[in-house]
């Protein structure tokens, strides 16, 4: 049973209705940290805001085991809420921060005292309590601001975009802290971000949203592989969707056929028995190799050397332009067959829930 349940929930300003009639449920015991992914814009942070109280809504219900919150205002919800830069107190200590919801509730002061460095040992800033939060990066910045919302022990945490504002090298070594810190707190989490391989890193289950509207749950490892739309498909990183068909080969078994040739059907997951499907494809999903004579199947139009290997594009009679990568150093101008690589293929529509 979820712990949170949203039904029908709409949220609008004046005339522009942001979210519609949206209904979702996260917090499950074997998903407690829920991501909700989509573009800026589309009403992430806003849908966000109304569960913690911070929107109203103009129709629809929110419910934390099966209380309705509707008349519940945002201090009594026992919700924490982390902003996208953090937003803590610029002339109080670390400890001070992280104090400050349990001073609000008149903890006595060794109480407070023992949660601080518990909270400081569990964001790995431990002797960190007299340090002005002035005086830290940006990564340690959010560490504290996690460490504050967690302190008090609320019912559920809320995390909106909490690695935008880092650079690229630190978002990712703080999805990786932010996931074991909040597993290891045991605290029901959603996470608001339109970064894709932050939803993998931190998501036990991923919601995909589009224009006020959930597309897509699902875990991370099947929202890749089995993509509800070729919408869907594109958000994730599809760069080419394709017509395909399962048919039955000489031997019997069933086959995958594509434009780049044909693979066992039993090699891609999600595949109906027979009959038409579609394939949304990423750079990996296709391998090219340097042709023989005669055997060209395209011609590399641009090349990328990156640490995985070469990134292609190439122009095709079967597909047009297609992305592939190579693990041999390949130029413009060169010709090269393309191969399915299985193991990285979706299936656009397969089981989407």
């Amino acid at each position: 049973m979820a712990v949170l349940e949203l039904t029908g929930v709409t949220v609008g300003y004046g005339t522009t209705t942001v979210i519609d009639g949206l209904d979702w449920a996260v917090g499950v015991a074997d998903s407690p940290v829920s991501v909700l992914l989509g573009p800026s814009g589309c009403g992430k942070s806003t849908l966000l805001r109304a569960i913690a109280g911070l929107e109203p809504l103009t129709a629809g219900s929110i419910r934390w085991d099966g209380e309705d919150l509707s008349r519940t205002p945002v201090h009594r919800r026992d919700f924490g809420f982390v902003f996208q830069d953090g937003q803590l107190f610029s002339g109080k200590t670390v400890a001070q921060n992280i104090a400050y919801g349990l001073r609000l509730r008149r903890r006595p002061r060794a109480e407070i005292a023992a949660r601080v460095e518990e909270m400081l040992d569990l964001v790995q800033l431990p002797g960190a309590g007299d340090r002005r939060v002035g005086a830290l990066s940006g990564g340690q910045a959010q560490r504290v601001a996690l460490a504050r919302a967690l302190a008090p022990r609320p019912r559920l945490l809320l995390l909106d975009e909490p690695l935008a504002a880092l650079d690229a090298r630190l978002r990712e070594e703080l999805a990786f802290a932010i996931g074991d810190i909040v597993r290891a707190a045991a605290t029901p989490t959603v996470v608001v971000t339109h970064d894709r391989a932050e939803a993998a890193v931190l998501g036990d289950e991923v919601s995909v949203m589009r224009r006020g509207a959930l597309v897509q749950t699902a875990p991370p490892g099947e929202l890749w592989r089995r993509p509800a739309d070729d919408w869907v498909a594109a958000f994730l990183g599809a760069t080419l969707i394709i017509d395909a068909e399962v048919d039955t080969a000489a031997s019997g078994r069933p086959v995958l056929r594509t434009p780049f040739g044909a693979v066992p059907a039993d090699a891609v997951d999600g595949l109906p028995p027979r009959g038409p499907c579609r394939l949304a494809l990423r750079p990996e999903s296709l391998s090219a190799a340097p042709a023989s004579r005669g055997g060209a199947d395209g011609v590399v139009t641009h090349a990328a050397v990156l640490p995985a290997g070469t990134r292609l594009r190439v122009a095709t009679a079967a597909a047009g332009e297609v992305d592939a990568m190579s693990a041999t150093p390949l130029s413009a101008g060169d010709a090269v067959s393309l191969s399915l690589n299985p193991a990285h293929v979706a299936v656009v529509g397969a089981g989407a829930r």
